[in-house]
């Protein structure tokens, strides 16, 4: 599923969270996973497995994340991703022998800003933020690299890889996006962030070498996620943090705004996310393992309209079994820029 990794306060409870005016927050989140489990809708085809010919890939991202406090209430945020994949098949090398595909370089970057709902005085217990950013499509959306037993004769050839592992879309997305932290009774937290991506390009000339000629090209779609659950600190363990929560991610089958043609794989994970934080100062580490409850492949665009009464198509795609997330972030206080300056 081609989500981008999402970060929001609730990786960082107990670091304040809220930042005042003139602060910073520079953080860095990795996230890796391998998917490999086949499914059409929610049903899995663990043959694939069994057979050998499932596909593969392993991702790994990193984001760069800096936050600014323009107010006590609005700030500003600037995420430069980059991303390694691998991919190995056997139905993209002639299905005789498997090998590999990659990709790897600067994502599609975002840069957006956010607004506190409640001034500092009414946020004793807690606030909500709603912020809006655009994706600038910085990814290479046209990633290349070598298929085996393709071309004339068996011969290799240079091609896009799968939609799965580009980079980049290759459109300018507008997104919306909220977070928020409510402090309940025996000091649990409550905590919540999530965004929709609109992503109006409507295809974007990146070649899927796909048997159908609907499905020639690759689309531009949309994205969603969502995050919640309740986070608790351990008062014994100074520092020291557990969460447990939900999540759901995935792609839309079709655009909210604009044309939705071309290749895609629409469908949803939902998952259940437990996780652990460990505030030291101004240093904040968090470790969250989202573990897969549900996974839905749905059928596409191309899917329905290619079907007859004697054949009802819907793709499959590969999901992983499990996500980890690793977030460390630093809170710059006022005080930390006060004596830089002094030193200069």
């Amino acid at each position: 599923m081609a989500i981008r990794q999402f970060t929001g306060i609730g990786n960082a409870v107990g670091q304040g969270n809220i930042l005042e005016k003139g602060e910073w927050n520079i953080s860095s989140n990795y996230r890796y996973f391998k998917s490999f489990r086949h499914f059409s809708g929610t049903e899995e085809h663990p043959n694939r497995v069994a057979d050998n010919t499932e596909v593969i890939n392993w991702s790994h991202g990193v984001d760069l994340n800096v936050s600014y406090a323009i107010s006590e209430r609005a700030y500003a945020v600037v995420s430069l991703p980059f991303a390694y994949n691998e991919r190995s098949s056997l139905y993209e090398h002639g299905r005789n022998s498997r090998h590999m595909t990659y990709s790897k370089g600067l994502a599609d970057m975002r840069i957006g800003a956010g607004y506190w709902l409640l001034p500092s005085e009414k946020a004793k217990k807690g606030n909500t933020a709603i912020g809006l950013g655009i994706k600038i499509p910085t990814g290479d959306y046209n990633a290349q690299s070598t298929f085996y037993n393709v071309g004339p004769n068996g011969t290799s050839e240079v091609r896009p890889v799968d939609q799965s592992i580009q980079l980049g879309d290759g459109g300018l997305g507008l997104i919306l996006d909220a977070q928020g932290i409510w402090n309940l009774r025996s000091n649990f937290f409550l905590y919540y962030d999530g965004f929709y991506m609109f992503n109006p390009r409507n295809t974007n000339g990146t070649m899927t070498n796909r048997s159908r000629a609907s499905e020639s090209i690759m689309s531009v779609p949309d994205q969603f996620a969502f995050r919640a659950g309740l986070f608790k600190p351990i008062p014994r363990l100074h520092g020291l943090g557990i969460s447990l929560g939900g999540r759901a991610e995935g792609i839309p089958i079709r655009d909210l705004i604009g044309e939705s043609d071309g290749f895609r794989r629409p469908g949803y994970i939902v998952s259940i996310e437990p996780g652990i934080s460990y505030m030291l100062g101004n240093f904040t580490t968090t470790l969250t393992v989202p573990v897969a409850l549900i996974r839905n492949r749905t059928r596409s665009l191309t899917d329905i309209a290619d079907s007859t009464p004697d054949n009802r198509r819907h793709g499959d795609a590969a999901f992983a079994d499990y996500l980890i997330n690793v977030n460390l972030a630093w809170r710059i206080p006022k005080k930390v820029k006060s004596v830089f300056n002094n030193i200069e």
